[in-house]
């Protein structure tokens, strides 16, 4: 069996966030103008623009724009328009910003963000008249009952402005984009909140973000002599535990898989972009994304102005921690990445990212959410809760691309995605067609065992390639190697599973080469197929807990095989055993052989099942139990 997997390699921590500096003047930067600071017609209760006191009553002007210019040079600019409200601008001032915006030649994209109470025909006249090309964001969670925390001062729901904005749209045959804050309010309904939005017409495109919010323990504080309805809401909604409408990483994992799992399966991805789904999903396929979250370019390449003149780094970041330099002061992109490297919020974030250099899923992952990591680092000593659910989506996300048909799989817990890279075979469409036909011709392997144990094409220690076996070739059984036979022999004829590699892991001792572990990697046929082998691991995984040796833990991980004749990867799943936290390799190996007799006994036992042990996952927990 070819050995072809090889430790994941990683990115240097410098990858996961690239100063602006490191890039050339063709890679864009992003800038968010708070075009009247935190001014909103609306009260949202979870509104963080409003947490951070920003000024309101002035407003960006077409100054602004031409200083953003001067300062980036030739360096392409994403300019998002946003607030607060930026509608409360009014109209005039809106299309002096949009003819500077269109006379910029650096300028290739204008995102506007609006709660949509204000958008109304002569709106649309006046972006067609001055920006044609402006793309158009709704904020809206889902359906009535998710935009509950969406009010207006009265206390009242903003929910059918956003509907008669939609429909408008829709009547003018424009697009737009929408953004869902997960609450409680939506958890546990993904596939109705998915539905609903996409029974409009004009969407386009889906952002779910996460309402991390429960280190907020105090609301905001009245402005005025009177208390406005929507602030008594938010002080009820507001105590030492944290806010009503925050949810956990976890949480914000689980949904985003479910509403990814109906966004495929109602056929909703061929009309609406879904992220994080599509991000991860085009890391996952080793493709770029602009997403901050999942790659290099984060807070070194956004940038937020308000009005008074402030120049800062991501909006989401907290402010005044984030504030920069004044745009005036700012007299070129030198002084702009000296300020970003005299910061000591942004330096917080670039430490918090080196961990994600020796991180399994840094290739996917990207470092995620700079602000979000400060923000949950800063209040609980770690991180660590972020980083894991990110490693729940993609674990998830890793299933669904394989096998959407069969969305049950994504929330499985023992089953782990890995990049192995490489991990090639010459045609693996032919491989498996030989697989399943005895009558296939099939050509004299060259097997040559090393004085360690492998068995490959050269006869050498480590991981060099070997001839494809079927159980069909005569040279079946002397092209596996001892320890792994067993458990081959079981996969391979009790449950009719193709396997493609394996190892039955080697110490190398004088080699110079590290130790190998046991694996064994299998290739499923169909999609089907895919979701029933990863169940079926899970089980047995469950049935060894307790029974391995201690020094010894199992894992399932889900990877891909690259096929070099047509380029298309398959999906595979590996079953891997490796030293357990805390022991050593020369433990590892003592009790290896009894790990794989007790791991070879349960999947001799374990039966073809419809889903994965861990498919009794528990309910959403209440604020309560929080």
């Amino acid at each position: 069996m070819p050995s072809t997997l090889t430790t994941p390699t990683t990115t240097a921590a410098t990858e996961v966030w690239r100063p602006l500096e490191n890039t050339d003047h063709t890679a864009a930067v992003s800038v968010v103008l708070k075009l009247r600071g935190e001014t909103c017609d609306v009260d949202c209760l979870y509104c963080f623009e409003k947490r951070k006191l920003a000024p309101g009553g002035a407003q960006i002007t077409p100054n602004h724009i031409r200083r953003l210019g001067h300062i980036f040079g030739e360096r392409p600019l994403a300019i998002e328009l946003h607030g607060g409200e930026p509608l409360t601008v009014g109209k005039q001032a809106m299309a002096d910003l949009l003819d500077e915006l269109a006379a910029q030649p650096t300028v290739h994209r204008v995102h506007l963000q609006t709660n949509g109470v204000r958008l109304d025909g002569e709106w649309l006249d006046l972006f067609d008249a001055h920006y044609p090309r402006l793309h158009i964001g709704i904020s809206m969670d889902g359906d009535e009952q998710g935009n509950s925390w969406r009010v207006g001062y009265d206390g009242t729901a903003v929910y059918p402005h956003i509907v008669n904005a939609l429909n408008l749209l829709a009547e003018r045959q424009r697009t737009c984009g929408i953004v869902t804050v997960v609450t409680p309010a939506v958890l546990g309904r993904a596939a109705e909140v998915i539905d609903h939005i996409a029974a409009f017409d004009a969407v386009r495109a889906v952002h779910l973000l996460p309402a991390f919010d429960t280190t907020v323990t105090h609301p905001l504080k009245a402005t005025g002599r009177r208390t406005s309805p929507s602030r008594r809401l938010q002080v009820e909604a507001v105590g030492a535990d944290g806010a009503a409408w925050a949810i956990t990483p976890a949480q914000y994992a689980e949904f985003v898989l479910d509403a990814t799992a109906r966004w495929i399966g109602a056929g909703h991805y061929r009309r609406i972009k879904l992220d994080p789904a599509v991000a991860t999903i085009r890391r996952l396929k080793g493709l770029d994304t602009a997403h901050c979250h999942f790659a290099a370019h984060k807070c070194s390449h956004v940038f937020t102005a308000y009005p008074d003149g402030r120049l800062g780094s991501c909006d989401e970041l907290p402010w005044p921690q984030a504030l920069l330099l004044p745009l005036a002061a700012a007299g070129s992109e030198m002084d702009v990445t000296h300020a970003q490297h005299a910061n000591p919020l942004l330096t917080t974030g670039r430490h918090l990212m080196t961990k994600c250099a020796s991180c399994p899923y840094q290739a996917v992952c990207g470092g995620g959410c700079t602000a979000t990591r400060w923000r949950m680092a800063k209040a609980t000593g770690s991180d660590d809760a972020y980083c894991d659910h990110r490693a729940r989506l993609i674990d998830g996300m890793a299933h669904l691309l394989a096998a959407p048909d069969h969305p049950a799989g994504a929330h499985c817990l023992r089953a782990h995605w890995r990049a192995n890279v490489p991990n090639v075979m010459d045609n693996v469409d032919a491989f498996l067609t030989r697989w399943d036909d005895p009558a296939a011709p099939r050509t004299p392997a060259r097997l040559r065992r090393s004085k360690h144990g492998n068995i490959n094409a050269v006869g050498l220690p480590g991981p060099y390639p070997a001839d494809d076996l079927d159980p069909h070739h005569p040279q079946w059984r002397d092209g596996i190697e001892d320890r792994a036979w067993p458990l081959i022999d079981t996969i391979t004829r009790s449950w009719g599973a193709v396997t493609y590699d394996s190892c039955q892991g080697h110490v190398h001792a004088g080699a110079g080469l590290a130790p190998s572990a046991f694996r064994i990697g299998l290739l499923p046929r169909t999609r089907t197929e895919y979701a029933a082998l990863a169940a079926r691991l899970c089980h047995t995984l469950a049935a060894t807990d307790g029974y391995l040796p201690s020094a010894i833990t199992a894992h399932v991980t889900r990877t891909e095989l690259t096929s070099t004749r047509t380029g298309r990867r398959h999906p595979a799943l590996n079953l891997t055993l490796a030293p357990a936290s805390g022991s050593t390799w020369a433990d590892y190996f003592t009790d290896l052989d009894q790990a794989v007799r007790t791991l070879t006994h349960v999947a001799r036992h374990t039966p073809a099942v419809t889903g994965c042990a861990c498919a009794l996952r528990p309910p959403y927990p209440t604020r309560e139990a929080r």
